[in-house]
C-alpha cells in the first residue's frame, strides 16, 4: 500500500497532470464564487473534455474542480451573505455578521484555513477507509439512514437559540414544503397546484440563495450602508486574517469534530453536504461556551462551517470508490468519469487500480491548498467590495442572485422561488424567526420520508430493534440531555456566585 501511495504521488506531479489540476482549480474557483451554477453542473459540462485523458489526469481535472467549489463557495457566503453553493449556507450564519462588523478578514482567514484542514482530514479518511469501508457501509440500511436524518432534525432545537418554539414552527413549515412534489410511494402529485414545475418539489438552490442571500441584499438596500457597516474609505491594509488563522488553531477541537461529521455524513449516500453542514454547525453551537453568539458572528460557527464543507468531499468518495454508490450528485458525475476512463468501482479500485484511488487523496489535498493560497492572495480586492456603498453594490448582487437562481435549472420559475424565499427571509429577520430550521427541514424532509417508507416496507416495525438504530436513538437522547445538564450546571454556578456575593456584602 505504501508503494501505491508513493506511485500515485509521482503520477499527480507529472507536468500534464499538474497542469490539468490547476486548470480545474481555476474553473472551480470561479464557479464556487458564482452562486447557483454548482459543482455537479460544472462537472457535467466538463465531462466531454476528459475522453482522451488518462485516469489520473481525469481525476486531477474533475476532482480538482469539484473540491475547490466547496472552498470558494464560502467566500461569497462570508462577504455578501449569498451562498456560493447550497452546501455553503451555514457559512453565512456567522461569517456575514462578522463582515458587517468590519471583521471580514478574520472571518475569511478562519473559513479558508479551516477548509484546508478539513480537506486534509477528508483525504486521510479516504486513504484510511480503502481497506475497511466496504463491510461497514454495506451493514447500513434504510433504518440507519432514516435515524441519521432524524438526528439531523433534532438539531433544529440547537439552531433555534432561545426561540425554540419559533424554531419548531419553522421546521414544521419546512417539512410541509418538503412534501411538495410527487409522492414517492403513491406516485401522485402533492400540493403542486396543478403546476408541472412543482412535480419535482421546491428546488434547493434558488431557495437557499433567496432565503439567505436575497434577504441580506434587500436589507443592505434598505440600510444604504456598505456591507461592512460603514460608508468610510476602504482600509489600506486588510487586518484580521492572521487572527482568523490563529482562531482556527485555537479551536482545533471544533475543526476535528466538524471534519469527522463531514466525512461520516459524506459517506452516507443521499444525505450530502447540505445535511452535514447544519449537523456540524448545530454540534459546534452545543459544544460552545458562548452559544448565544451563534448567528451573530461566532468565530467557532465559521470554523465549523469551513471544516465540514471540505471534509465531506473526501467522505463522499469512499462509497463511490468502494462499490460504485455515489454519495451525492457530484460523485454521480464522477462515477460517469470512472466508466469513461475504463475503471470499474469496487474491487478493481481497491486492488489493481489502487494507485489511481490514492491519487485522489493527493489531488483533494493539493487542489484545496492551491485554492486557499489563491484566495488569500486575492483577499484585499475581495474584501474591498464589502466597503462599497450599498446602493452601488446592490444592482451587482441582484444580478448575481438572479443568475444563481436561474442557472440551477434554466427556469424563470426558479427566479420566482428565489424572490419568494427572499421575502420569507426578510420577514424572518424583521420579526426574529430563525431561518436555519426551515431550510434544514426542507433538506431532510423528503430524505426522511423515503427512508421511513423503505424501512417499514422491508422490516415492518422490527427495524426499531436493530442495534445500530438503538445506538442512534441513544445519540438522539444525548442531543437533548447534554445541553440541559450544561444549562443546569451553569444555573447552579450562577446561583452559587450570586449567593457568595450577597454573603460577602452582608458580612462587610
Amino acid at each position: 500500500m505504501g508503494e501505491a501511495l508513493l506511485d500515485s504521488l509521482s503520477q499527480v506531479f507529472q507536468l500534464q497532470t499538474l497542469g490539468l489540476m490547476l486548470i480545474g482549480v481555476a474553473i472551480g474557483f470561479v464557479v464556487g464564487i458564482l452562486p447557483g451554477l454548482g459543482g455537479p453542473v460544472t462537472l457535467a459540462l466538463m465531462l466531454p473534455f476528459t475522453f482522451s485523458m488518462e485516469p489520473v489526469e481525469v481525476f486531477a481535472f474533475l476532482l480538482g474542480m469539484l473540491v475547490v467549489t466547496s472552498t470558494t463557495g464560502d467566500i461569497t457566503s462570508v462577504l455578501f451573505g449569498i451562498p456560493g453553493e447550497a452546501t455553503s449556507a451555514a457559512a453565512t450564519l456567522d461569517g456575514y455578521p462578522m463582515t458587517r462588523r468590519g471583521e471580514g478578514g478574520r472571518a475569511l482567514g478562519a473559513v479558508l484555513f479551516s477548509s484546508a484542514l478539513g480537506s486534509v482530514f477528508g483525504a486521510l479518511v479516504l486513504a484510511a477507509s480503502v481497506p475497511i469501508i466496504r463491510p461497514v457501509v454495506l451493514a447500513l440500511g434504510p433504518p440507519e439512514f432514516f435515524m441519521l436524518t432524524v438526528v439531523g432534525l433534532t438539531f433544529v432545537v440547537a439552531l433555534s437559540g432561545k426561540n425554540v418554539v419559533k424554531g419548531l414552527l419553522m421546521a414544521a413549515a419546512g417539512l410541509l414544503v418538503a412534501l411538495i412534489g410527487i409522492d414517492s410511494q403513491e406516485g401522485i402529485p402533492r400540493y403542486t397546484m396543478d403546476q408541472l414545475y412543482l412535480w419535482d418539489g421546491i428546488p434547493l438552490v434558488p431557495l437557499v440563495v433567496g432565503l439567505f442571500g436575497g434577504a441580506e441584499v434587500l436589507q443592505l438596500m434598505l440600510s444604504r450602508n456598505s456591507i461592512a457597516g460603514t460608508s468610510g474609505d476602504v482600509p489600506k491594509r486588510i487586518t484580521g486574517v492572521g487572527q482568523g488563522i490563529r482562531d482556527t488553531l485555537r479551536h482545533w477541537p471544533v475543526v476535528l469534530r466538524s471534519s469527522a461529521i463531514g466525512s461520516t455524513i459524506g459517506m452516507v449516500p443521499g444525505l450530502g453536504g447540505s445535511v452535514a453542514q447544519f449537523i456540524a454547525y448545530g454540534q459546534a453551537r452545543q459544544a460552545s461556551k458562548n452559544p448565544q453568539l451563534f448567528g451573530k458572528g461566532a468565530i467557532d460557527g465559521v470554523i465549523a462551517s469551513g471544516a465540514v464543507n471540505n471534509a465531506k468531499d473526501g467522505g463522499s468518495l469512499v462509497p463511490t470508490v468502494a462499490f460504485g454508490i455515489p454519495g451525492g450528485a457530484a460523485t454521480a458525475v464522477l462515477l460517469s468519469a470512472f466508466l469513461i476512463a475504463g475503471l470499474d468501482p469496487g474491487p478493481e479500485m481497491l486492488t489493481t487500480e489502487l494507485d489511481v484511488t490514492f491519487s485522489m487523496v493527493w489531488i483533494v489535498v493539493l487542489a484545496n491548498f492551491v485554492a486557499v493560497a489563491a484566495a488569500f492572495a486575492l483577499l484585499r480586492p475581495l474584501i474591498r467590495l464589502t466597503f462599497i456603498s450599498g446602493p452601488l453594490l446592490v444592482p451587482f448582487l441582484l444580478l448575481l442572485l438572479g443568475l444563481g437562481a436561474y442557472s440551477s435549472s434554466n427556469s424563470f420559475a426558479d427566479v420566482l422561488v428565489m424572490l419568494a424565499a427572499a421575502a420569507i427571509g426578510v420577514a424572518c429577520i424583521r420579526w426574529d424567526w430563525p431561518r436555519v430550521p426551515f431550510l434544514l427541514a426542507v433538506v431532510l424532509g423528503a430524505i426522511a420520508e423515503r427512508y421511513l417508507f423503505l424501512s417499514y416496507s422491508l422490516f415492518g416495525w422490527d427495524w426499531l430493534l436493530r442495534p445500530t438504530v438503538i445506538g442512534l436513538v441513544v445519540l438522539l437522547l444525548l442531543v437533548f440531555v447534554v445541553p440541559a445538564l450544561r444549562r443546569r450546571r451553569q444555573t447552579r454556578a450562577t446561583t452559587a456566585t450570586t449567593t457568595t456575593t450577597v454573603d460577602e456584602d452582608v458580612h462587610s
